[in-house]
């Protein structure tokens, strides 16, 4: 698992303690966003979380045409942004 993987869930795990949500356990690559635990408020609380922990946006950084629909794609996302810095 890389660091950057490790720092997303944990700031998923802080998001679902602050919303008082139970994230599916493991999240794993193949794991749909839709269906971890977190709802829509908990995404913008961990994009937010995210900037703050990261120092980035990539969803106001890049030009992404389709939201993510995996783990995995959420990821990658982020290695891409993290990656331009």
């Amino acid at each position: 698992m890389t660091n950057l993987e490790q720092q997303i869930k944990h700031a998923m795990q802080q998001v679902a303690d602050l919303s008082d949500c139970a994230l599916v356990e493991p999240i794993e690559p193949t794991t749909l966003l839709l269906e971890c635990g977190l709802d829509s408020l908990g995404y913008a609380m961990l994009v937010a979380q995210l900037e703050e922990d990261l120092g980035f946006d990539p969803f106001t950084e890049l030009q992404i045409d389709i939201y993510p629909s995996t783990f995995a794609e959420f990821l990658a996302i982020y290695q891409q942004c993290a990656n331009n810095q």
